[in-house]
């Protein structure tokens, strides 16, 4: 799919919030096509270590999915940590779709302010903030956000290319979770990259934790979608 669910899987920005709350967990989750019919499964993980005499402790997150269509197989890891108040400080991804597969690294400084993709010739640098955000850190900052009653701002999030990301609230909606039916609280999250731009669903329960219960993706041939089993 031309799309990665974990870039579509996000959200803006605001005032920082205290690493504490981080939830420690494991989660679940389908991948269906338009039909419903499961095209494989995601892993969404996040876990922390405490920071060494005084310094801030390091957050840990991982994003795994292995889906397949037919003559088309999906297999993707995402690794990611950030320190302080979700300020990444490096990403990587190993992505396999069908015949095309891509590693690539992020390094970020937050003295400088930079961003560096890949290494010796191949380096790039990007001008970013001093506390920069990788896609799947962002998820996590987004949630926080949204435990503390904020609805984030827009912010430039780095997936390779920088993305710009922004959330707007699309109501409540009664959703099945865990074989219970909940109300979940609806988004709109508009990603725009260096020459495309899209709109997505993103549900969220009303946890304190905020647990991302479903992401819908418009795509040419329907609504796919990545649903919280556990």
């Amino acid at each position: 799919m031309k799309y990665s669910f974990l870039l579509l899987a996000l959200t803006a920005m605001a005032a920082p919030v205290a690493e504490s709350t981080l939830p420690n967990e494991t989660l679940r989750y389908s991948i269906n096509w338009p039909t419903g019919v499961s095209l494989g499964e995601a892993q969404l993980s996040a876990s922390s270590s405490p920071g060494v005499s005084g310094q801030p402790g390091h957050m840990h997150f991982q994003f795994d999915v292995d889906a397949s269509a037919p003559a088309f197989a999906v297999s993707d890891r995402y690794r990611a940590d950030a320190a302080g108040h979700f300020c990444s400080t490096e990403f990587e991804k190993s992505t396999s779709h069908g015949s095309k597969k891509v590693n690539d690294k992020e390094t970020f400084d937050s003295e400088t302010g930079t961003v560096t993709r890949g290494s010796g010739a191949g380096k790039s640098e990007l001008n970013a903030s001093t506390c920069s955000k990788d896609a799947l850190t962002f998820l996590y900052f987004v949630r926080q956000e949204l435990s503390q009653g904020r609805i984030p701002a827009g912010e430039t999030v780095y997936f390779g290319a920088p993305y710009e990301v922004r959330l707007s609230s699309a109501g409540t909606e009664n959703i099945k979770s865990g074989g219970a039916s909940v109300d979940a609280d609806r988004y709109t999250a508009t990603v725009t990259g260096p020459s495309s731009s899209i709109s997505v669903e993103m549900l969220f329960l009303k946890d304190r934790a905020r647990t991302l219960a479903a992401v819908r993706v418009p795509l040419a041939l329907g609504k796919f979608s990545m649903e919280l089993v556990k």
